[in-house]
């Protein structure tokens, strides 16, 4: 009987944090390309590019991505589907060459819609570039509030890296051009 108590208790505390912890995150990854702006933007700025640099399609085969007609400036957009991701869309919302760009972008679930807001920026730096990539969401719009919170703090580990892989990537390729 004590060890049901135990249990018991060790939920209650799981749920009681979990409702008190944080559920908006921030994701961040950044790098120097030996490129100007422009070089980088290239492969950022325009959606068909994206499969080139980007880990997400060659680490899952079974993402499934449709562009819109538009695939660079504002309004340019995308959805996918995976059996191991999910389902998402993004749109930009800015796309400047020497700036870098911004999307609203959002995860879907068959009951859910969980909007996030990312970036990639670009910062001259002499004759190379500092890229910064970032994500901003909430994770109680995925999920039940006492798991958001543990989920958040995951999101760093989960996202961080493949962030850090896109990032060397994108930095492989546009100093190669």
């Amino acid at each position: 009987m004590i060890y049901l108590y135990i249990a018991l208790g060790i939920i209650a505390a799981f749920v009681v944090i979990g409702l008190i912890l944080p559920t908006r995150f921030t994701v961040m990854g950044k790098t120097t390309i030996d490129a100007p702006p422009a070089a980088v933007h290239a492969w950022v700025g325009h959606l068909d590019k994206w499969p080139e640099w980007m880990p997400w399609e060659k680490e899952d085969p079974s993402i499934i991505t449709k562009r819109s007609d538009k695939t660079t400036g504002v309004g340019a957009s995308q959805s996918w589907s995976s059996k191991k991701a999910g389902d998402g869309e993004i749109e930009f919302t800015e796309c400047d060459e020497a700036t870098g760009i911004a999307y609203d972008m959002v995860f879907v679930t068959k009951t859910k819609r969980a909007p996030s807001k990312s970036a990639i920026r670009y910062a001259p730096a002499g004759n190379s570039t500092t890229v910064t990539w970032t994500m901003e969401g909430d994770m109680a719009a995925m999920m039940p509030r006492p798991l958001a919170g543990w989920f958040k703090m995951l999101m760093s580990r989960m996202i961080g890296g493949q962030f850090r892989r896109g990032l060397a990537s994108l930095k492989e390729m546009a100093e190669a051009a």
